[in-house]
């Protein structure tokens, strides 16, 4: 084989090994994630996944999920959480934990989920820069800011984000792309391009 012949077959191997690499990395690294959640929960009572692994992770899933359907259907469920909700959010201490968690948490799912509303943030004005994000709070009077919002923007490849008080003009509503949508662009880093159910996909002017 001549040189060039060895460097193309060399080059077919290295693209074939990339291809092969988007192909199992994902799958990898889902399988590995809930491995590891699987693993960590079982791990808790160790007796027992010893024997049965598997069975305390399914256990408590379980039962998380009976607790959310009897708090649902059930008016008797809904009042034991309501109060056991009231309790914990009134003892001193554990309020400081158990408020902001539960707030967190309902902000993402539930019946009180509050990042349905992405918006496009005016964040610099020379040169002009658009960040995607969500509004939260569309009144801030209560702090003195009158005519301001407040717009969570989330971190690209982590669960983070921040908050940022800004001027009512500084924010447009995004169209074109839903809720779900606009979370998956601002956290891929815009990679995950604007697939939506909506019709068409419109930039801030």
């Amino acid at each position: 084989m001549t040189k060039e012949q060895v460097q193309q077959v060399f080059n077919m191997l290295l693209k074939s090994f990339f291809q092969g690499l988007m192909i199992v990395g994902p799958f990898g690294l889902t399988v590995f994630f809930i491995w590891y959640i699987v693993s960590s929960v079982d791990n808790l009572y160790p007796a027992i996944s010893e024997k049965w692994p598997g069975v305390v992770f399914l256990s408590i899933i379980g039962t998380v999920t009976l607790l959310g359907f009897l708090g649902n259907k059930f008016l008797l469920g809904r009042l034991l959480l309501d109060r056991m909700d009231l309790l914990l959010e009134n003892t001193p201490g554990i309020k400081h934990i158990y408020t902001p968690t539960k707030d967190v948490m309902s902000s993402f799912v539930g019946d009180k989920k509050k990042f349905t509303r992405p918006v496009w943030v005016r964040t610099s004005e020379n040169p002009v820069v658009w960040r995607i994000g969500f509004l939260t709070q569309e009144d801030m009077t209560a702090v003195d800011k009158e005519n301001y919002v407040a717009v969570y923007l989330p971190h690209s490849y982590a669960i983070s984000g921040w908050v940022i008080i800004t001027e009512e003009k500084n924010v447009k509503e995004v169209t074109g792309m839903s809720a779900a949508a606009a979370m998956k662009f601002a956290v891929s880093g815009g990679v995950a391009g604007f697939h939506s159910d909506k019709a068409v996909f419109k930039a801030p002017e």
